[in-house]
């Protein structure tokens, strides 16, 4: 027994160190990105891109369900960006409340004679309307098939800019955040096809009319420790692998793509889980079969602001579907799997997605009863549970420690040092008991997936979106 045990506990322990060795070394990456970009910063002139007769026009496409409350102050918010050349798709994915009557109501929607060519398959359209009152407008209402990817498909389709951006319903984008997402293209025109912006949590912000008025930090602990998660999955890991061009996700709330690029690999998969996962792969995958230069990169300035879940069934909910999306990417693409043909994506990205993210629960919840089998049998050492506290649990702190301090060295958002101290505290408490409950709910959507339970719960929302 005692073999096992301690074969068990160094294996864990060594697949723990690792995994913060990478994350230190993101860390890095990241802090040496966010210098030279914040003296990029210095030299931006955001009047000369509005300015410009180069800058491309965007679509916003918007997919909305059940969104009575949000929509209507969620478009007249996006309808304000600070933006040369803007249009915005709404689409109204089956609502079974008054989202499409509001949006008429508001806009003055009419019948409009356009010419629709579903290049990419959706459920049937039942109408598109424009409005009278705001010519950027379009509003496409279609039969729900029960996925966000299938109604973005539809936009898509009635897309005619050349760059589109997909935004949730209730989020919040800052008013330059067009302009700053566009200057990632602008940087590198003829190889930038996809660009991610930042998302920040939206909960405990003042939010009047679909304008973010005063940024707060959350009341609730969960809430806090979100903020954490975001700043360091953001801050830390998109800006380190975007760095490695192996960025292997652009958040479904807030992305720039090239639309020709999107209908050549066939648009969002209508059944992914993780469609946001699902398409960033499957552009990689496309680009490098076709042996064509490209970089899929992210600008940690531009802003999008959206609500996170502030109880636990709905956090439980949306990280096993996280972890049902990951396994919905990784299992249809696990020919790229250390295929040199896919370059780093496949022989850097995935691997690490396989092993430190997908199988991370499973190795988590294997050490975790070894460590407690050991110590009820009387075979732990003091020595390997000393090591184990310095190398896994303090290291993993410093690099949400890390996060925190990035956050305030750099864009300052919450400013008032309380707050600060309470994000410091929430980082060095945040493994006990909050790193287990995510563990066992990434389990049950591992498990969730397996015997084939793909169904999207809804969670709930306390209303702290665009129409608050």
């Amino acid at each position: 027994m005692r073999p096992i045990l301690d074969l068990a506990n160094h294996t864990f322990f060594v697949y723990y160190l690792l995994s913060n060795v990478i994350y230190l070394v993101l860390l890095v990456t990241a802090l040496a990105k966010n210098t030279l970009h914040r003296y990029r910063l210095a030299s931006l002139r955001l009047e000369g891109l509005k300015s410009s007769p180069f800058t491309p026009p965007i679509t916003l496409v918007v997919p909305a369900h059940n969104e009575q409350n949000f929509i209507v102050d969620s478009v007249r918010s996006l309808l304000t960006l600070d933006y040369p050349e803007l249009e915005v798709v709404v689409v109204n994915d089956g609502s079974r409340d008054n989202t499409l009557e509001a949006l008429k109501r508001a806009f003055e929607l009419r019948p409009a004679r356009l010419l629709y060519i579903p290049d990419l398959p959706s459920a049937p359209v039942k109408a598109i309307y424009n409005s009278w009152s705001e010519p950027r407008l379009l509003v496409l209402d279609k039969d729900s098939a029960g996925s966000k990817a299938d109604a973005i498909n539809a936009g898509l389709n009635l897309a005619t800019s050349p760059y589109v951006c997909v935004v949730d319903a209730d989020s919040i984008l800052e008013k330059e955040s067009l302009l700053r997402i566009m200057a990632g293209v602008f940087s590198d025109p003829s190889r930038v096809v996809a660009v991610g912006g930042i998302v920040r949590v939206l909960n405990g912000c003042r939010v009047e009319h679909g304008e973010l008025e005063q940024v707060r930090l959350p009341k609730r602990g969960i809430e806090v420790l979100q903020v954490i998660e975001y700043l360091r999955a953001f801050l830390i890991g998109r800006e380190a692998w975007a760095h490695f061009n192996a960025l292997p996700i652009i958040s479904g709330a807030f992305g720039i793509f090239r639309k020709d690029l999107l209908k050549k690999v066939g648009g969002f998969r209508a059944r992914a889980i993780g469609e946001d996962l699902d398409l960033v792969v499957r552009l990689h995958r496309h680009l490098q079969e076709q042996n064509q230069p490209y970089h899929i990169t992210f600008i940690p300035d531009p802003t999008c602001w959206t609500e996170v879940p502030f109880d636990l069934r709905s956090l439980a909910r949306q990280r096993a579907r996280w972890h049902k999306g990951l396994l919905d990417t990784l299992w249809p693409n696990r020919d790229m799997l250390f295929n040199p043909r896919y370059g780093r994506v496949g022989l850097l990205i995935l691997p690490y997605m396989w092993l430190f993210e997908l199988f991370a629960p499973v190795v988590e919840f294997t050490g975790y009863a070894s460590i407690i089998a050991a110590a009820i049998l009387g075979l732990l050492s003091r020595q390997f549970l000393l090591l184990f506290l310095v190398f896994g649990y303090a290291f993993a702190t410093l690099i949400s420690i890390g996060s925190v301090l990035l956050e305030e060295m750099t864009y300052r958002r919450y400013s008032d040092w309380r707050e600060v101290a309470r994000l410091l505290l929430y980082a060095m408490v945040e493994h006990f008991p909050y790193r287990q409950l995510t563990m066992i709910w990434r389990l049950q959507g591992l498990w969730q997936y397996l015997r084939g339970d793909l169904k999207w719960r809804e969670m709930k929302r306390v209303g702290t979106g665009a129409g608050a």
